[in-house]
């Protein structure tokens, strides 16, 4: 069973690993007075992409971006995502410094996280800042799925941060993943066999990200991980409280999955499952108070698209102003889709709207 299901995740990795290296073949969009340089931030790689100086002004808004790919695949340096970062920057005039976090297998949690930490915490000293031209009062932080994860991971933790003199005006998150709490969630339950990311390879990833066993793969699946006599999970319980967090809309006639008695042992082996680092969702609403102000990109068909829904809810409840754009016919991971051969209209229709509203609010 165990081998299947291994043989199961290969084929889907496989299969995504083929269809990035493709599309990484193919031509980028051409924007040719982007010019785009590869540094070190504080021992991490990144892209940085800079529209052209103009003369009638003197300073330029920013983004960090974050590369999604469950930990585990994509690269700021692929076509996919060097467009999206091109077309960023050519669009809003602004400076994206994409972060090229090592992956899975190489690495595990909280590597991932620290090195979107370090990476963005150089680019926001002063002077660094004054190198590239860029606003200090004008800077965003962004990522999707994966990407979407660490970005509210490190803007969390860089709310903390009382050294910094420094901090983002913004946050965008698309389809993010927040939480590995509650795997039958209704958004997990009605896209469990939804392709590009079924809720088995999700629960994979999580696995993989925090250097767990595939063996426990069907634990995770059926909430044994929280269950009500995991002590550990029960203070966490109403942080991800879905029957009270998503509108009717998202729960429609969906049941919730609490055991009664599950596996205490799992969060023991793999305390990173109720790590706010790694499960942005369970911080605090002291914590989420501080955060700036919030856009969460969400999809219809997307196992995912309640972890965004519940978040959006708990920051507006904490007092930050958020903005939760919901695609209706859209799937994970469209917005990297802008490009012959699957230059999809749902990718069109989910960065342009993204776009805007940076545009409007950064």
């Amino acid at each position: 069973c165990h081998l299947i299901h291994y043989l199961r995740l290969s084929h889907h990795l496989t299969v995504l690993n083929y269809l990035i290296c493709t599309f990484d073949k193919l031509k980028s969009v051409t924007s040719e007075d982007i010019k785009i340089t590869d540094a070190v931030f504080d021992g991490v790689e990144v892209r940085v992409f800079e529209p052209p100086a103009k003369g009638d002004e003197s300073l330029k808004r920013s983004i960090v971006y974050i590369h999604g790919g469950g930990w585990a695949l994509a690269s700021a340096r692929t076509s996919l995502y060097n467009n999206l970062c091109r077309i960023m920057a050519e669009s809003l005039n602004a400076v994206v410094v994409s972060v090229e976090y090592r992956l899975v297998p190489e690495v595990c949690f909280p590597e991932q996280y620290y090195d979107a930490l370090r990476a963005t915490k150089h680019f926001l000293q002063p002077d660094v800042l004054a190198e590239y031209s860029v606003d200090p009062s004008r800077i965003a932080i962004s990522g999707d799925s994966a990407g979407g994860n660490l970005a509210a991971a490190v803007c969390q933790q860089l709310s903390k941060d009382e050294d910094l003199t420094v901090r983002p005006k913004l946050q965008a998150l698309i389809y993010p993943v927040l939480q590995a709490f509650d795997f039958n969630t209704p958004s997990y339950q009605q896209n469990m066999n939804m392709p590009v990311l079924p809720r088995y390879v999700m629960i994979n990833y999580w696995i993989d990200y925090i250097n767990g066993n595939y063996d426990l793969a069907h634990e995770l699946l059926i909430n044994n991980h929280t269950a009500l006599n995991v002590g550990r999970a029960l203070s966490f319980r109403a942080r991800l409280n879905w029957t009270s967090l998503l509108p009717p809309s998202f729960k429609k006639n969906y049941k919730p999955v609490v055991q009664t008695t599950g596996t205490a042992a799992i969060v023991e082996r793999l305390p990173a499952l109720l790590d706010v680092r790694a499960v942005p969702l369970l911080a605090d609403d002291a914590t989420l108070a501080r955060q700036p102000r919030t856009y969460v990109l969400t999809c219809e068909n997307d196992v995912l698209r309640d972890d965004g829904a519940m978040y959006a809810t708990r920051l507006e409840r904490a007092g930050v102003p958020v903005t939760l754009d919901h695609f209706h016919d859209c799937f994970h991971g469209c917005m990297i889709f802008t490009v012959w051969p699957t230059d999809f209209s749902a990718g069109v229709q989910t960065r342009n709207s993204y776009i805007k509203w940076l545009d409007e609010n950064l």
